[in-house]
């Protein structure tokens, strides 16, 4: 079981959306939890960006004499 939950979504959305449950033989309840999951799988990417970012804030601007070394090693091997 999961949490239970009431969302207002758009009429067009709602009938859709019984459609694709009934065409796929799956629950009205699943279906949303699979789309809700695939939503947040794909905006993933801009929380671990932000969090980088904000690491990237507090460590501030002066580079690391390591990663600016490895840096100009990749840059070398690779090919523009």
């Amino acid at each position: 079981m999961g949490m239970k939950t009431a969302v207002s979504i758009p009429d067009d959305v709602f009938r859709e959306a019984e459609c694709l449950a009934r065409s796929i033989k799956t629950s009205r309840s699943r279906l949303y939890s699979r789309a809700l999951s695939e939503f947040l799988a794909r905006h993933e990417a801009d929380r671990v960006t932000a969090q980088m970012d904000q690491v990237c804030g507090e460590l501030g601007p002066q580079p690391d004499e390591f990663v600016r070394k490895a840096a100009r090693r990749v840059l070398r091997r690779t090919e523009w």
